[in-house]
């Protein structure tokens, strides 16, 4: 399996595809996949394969969250017409949903926020902090941990054929085997992505 971390711009669909192509061909690859990529880019990638006989992308990775729900709209729904596999990384939203970040309280020290920031800075914010006070008291009442939770909501899209975590300590690879022993229902999901609306 080859991925795409990020789609060149600056090439055109058409070298990357047949660039790609040619590794399949060559049995060098199984199957390619694409990383951080929005429904218009994938959906001209599929039909460029389609049109040029080109291998064609069977997965996509993207982010996937409680607070980072953007495949929902467009690579999601792709994904399920064209039997596409979908990988979604960060399930955890950069740590905002393990219950580490608090709005009285500064980042802490080794935290991606307080070492690169930049991407969720966006989440910093009163709605962000009521929906995860919100969250937090959910993960409690079902007697597990937030990360638990927020990581088994991401494995219970039936869209989602795996997810990628990226534990710095033993005790986070823990959490995240814990999370695939819950389940959750359609409507489990959906009140829990309410909790931050």
């Amino acid at each position: 399996m080859l991925q795409l971390d990020e789609q060149d711009l600056a090439t055109p669909i058409e070298e990357t595809l047949q660039a790609l192509d040619e590794l399949v061909r060559a049995g060098k690859v199984g199957a390619i996949g694409v990383s951080n990529v929005n429904g218009e880019q994938l959906e001209e990638a599929l039909a460029t394969s389609e049109r040029q006989g080109l291998a064609s992308f069977a997965w996509v990775q993207n982010e996937y969250s409680l607070l980072r729900r953007e495949p929902e709209r467009d690579v999601l729904p792709l994904c399920v017409q064209e039997g596409l596999g979908f990988t979604p990384f960060s399930p955890l939203c950069g740590g905002w949903l393990t219950g580490k970040y608090e709005r009285s309280q500064s980042f802490p020290d080794d935290s991606r926020m307080a070492l690169r920031g930049e991407p969720y800075s966006d989440l910093v914010n009163e709605r962000t902090f009521r929906g995860l006070e919100r969250f937090q008291a959910a993960a409690a009442g079902r007697g597990v941990e937030p990360a638990e939770l927020a990581i088994a909501w991401v494995l219970s899209h039936p869209q989602v054929t795996s997810v990628i975590v990226g534990p710095r300590r033993p005790e986070q690879l823990d959490a995240a085997l814990r999370a695939v022993e819950i389940r959750l229902s359609e409507q489990e999901r959906d009140e829990l992505a309410e909790l931050f609306a």
